[in-house]
């Protein structure tokens, strides 16, 4: 228990500084007066005044924000603005988009790091064939007695060259499916079931993982693997949210803040480099729904920017704090309905 609260404390922690640091570094590279670095909301724990800006620990450790003068934030804050140079409405529209956009940035440049740190410790593995490198007890595979060093030639009579065939295949095979391999020269066919992949996923799984050559990582694999996982969580989580869309996925899966401790207390059991690779993870996901087009996230101050750019007037701060609150409640709700099935699956048997 301490373990996951330690580790949940110290994902949420290191990606809510970084992300805030990197619209804090923006304003300052700007001279934009900075009021405060939170990191949490509501009462501060600690706070320290350094210059013109209150850095502060909060009590609720779940996001942050910098204050930036003049500007309508999570603060909500309804100051006065009066044109000086130093606020966030007396910039022009290239700085502002920066110092809106500066905090996804930095949580994609610390994932592209952390990955690539983790490459040139680890190495980079490479996927040859079909041959299982591992068959995951509890599952399927296991059950119906697949072995590591198997290689699955077919499955359910359609040819498999390439481990991203199988995957395709198992994925879209129904209840049950009939697994075709070379066992030392000897060729079986095991017909069994299939499980989904997980709550409300219509793909399946079996329960095995490839076998994984390992060579040293060049210059080019470091940056590559960095660049490749920033790309490919990116374009996972396009795929979720087209799949609300369509009706294929559901914010159940989500995962809220109990979900989160979980998942950070089961990597860090698994180690070092599986408990990074987390981190990244979580960095990339928060910093994409960060620039989502919504009220109280930065993509929605980045639409607030662009349209003041386009009308060439500032959009009132009436309706600005409205849409905030607007935006904070639905964010809210959103914590609520989320953190309800992390409850659930963690209850459930």
């Amino acid at each position: 228990m301490l373990l996951t609260l330690a580790a949940f404390i110290v994902t949420v922690g290191v990606i809510i500084t970084i992300h805030e640091t990197g619209h804090f570094l923006a304003a300052r590279a700007t001279r934009t007066r900075v009021k405060r670095f939170s990191i949490g909301f509501g009462p501060a724990i600690v706070s320290k005044n350094t210059g013109e800006t209150e850095f502060r620990l909060a009590w609720i450790p779940l996001g942050g924000y910098v204050q930036i003068a003049g500007m309508i934030d999570e603060s909500l804050d309804d100051e006065a603005i009066t044109g000086a140079p130093d606020e966030f409405m007396s910039k022009n529209v290239f700085q502002k988009m920066f110092m809106l956009s500066a905090g996804v940035l930095m949580n994609y440049v610390m994932a592209f790091l952390i990955l690539a740190g983790l490459t040139v410790a680890v190495g980079v593995g490479e996927v040859r064939n079909t041959t299982v490198g591992e068959v995951i007890s509890g599952m399927p595979a296991m059950a119906a007695g697949v072995h590591a060093g198997d290689r699955i030639t077919a499955v359910d009579e359609k040819i498999t060259d390439t481990w991203e065939q199988l995957v395709a295949a198992i994925g879209s095979a129904g209840d049950t499916v009939a697994i075709t391999l070379d066992r030392s020269g000897e060729v079986l066919t095991l017909r069994f079931a299939t499980q989904h992949a997980g709550q409300g996923s219509r793909r399946r799984v079996i329960g095995v993982s490839p076998q994984v050559d390992v060579h040293a990582a060049t210059a080019g694999d470091v940056i590559s693997q960095g660049a490749a996982f920033c790309y490919g969580t990116t374009v996972g989580i396009i795929g979720f949210l087209r799949g609300l869309a369509t009706g294929e996925s559901s914010l159940s899966q989500l995962a809220g803040p109990l979900g989160v401790a979980r998942m950070s207390g089961e990597s860090v059991r698994q180690g070092s480099g599986a408990f990074l690779f987390f981190i990244a993870y979580v960095s990339v996901s928060i910093g994409f729904l960060n620039i989502l087009p919504l009220p109280a996230l930065d993509g929605g101050h980045i639409v607030y920017a662009l349209i003041e750019a386009v009308i060439r007037r500032p959009i009132s701060t009436k309706l600005k704090l409205w849409m905030q609150q607007i935006g904070l409640a639905l964010l809210i709700a959103l914590v609520i309905f989320v953190s309800y099935h992390d409850i659930v699956r963690i209850v459930s048997p």
